[in-house]
């Protein structure tokens, strides 16, 4: 099994260290229902956003760690 892919990129097998946003808030969605947001890692990075697996999941500060902090502004978003 090759330790890259097709590309020759590197693949990561260990999560980034733990950050902490440097930013959150309450967005409210309707009259019943909010959302949480956060961002971290590099302000005027790559944005991506991350999106848990449904009803009971949640968004783990764990999350945060999927993506590398210097390359990405990492956006979580839970409900």
């Amino acid at each position: 099994m090759s330790d890259s892919i097709e590309t020759g990129v590197p693949q990561r097998r260990s999560l980034y260290p733990p950050i902490e946003p440097y930013n959150n808030g309450i967005l409210k969605v309707s009259d019943t229902h909010t959302l949480y947001w956060e961002q971290s890692g590099n302000p005027d990075g790559h944005p991506v956003v991350f999106l848990h697996g449904g009803p009971g999941g949640g968004t783990s500060p764990n999350n945060r760690r999927f993506f590398d902090p210097e390359f990405y502004r990492i956006v979580l978003f839970d409900q």
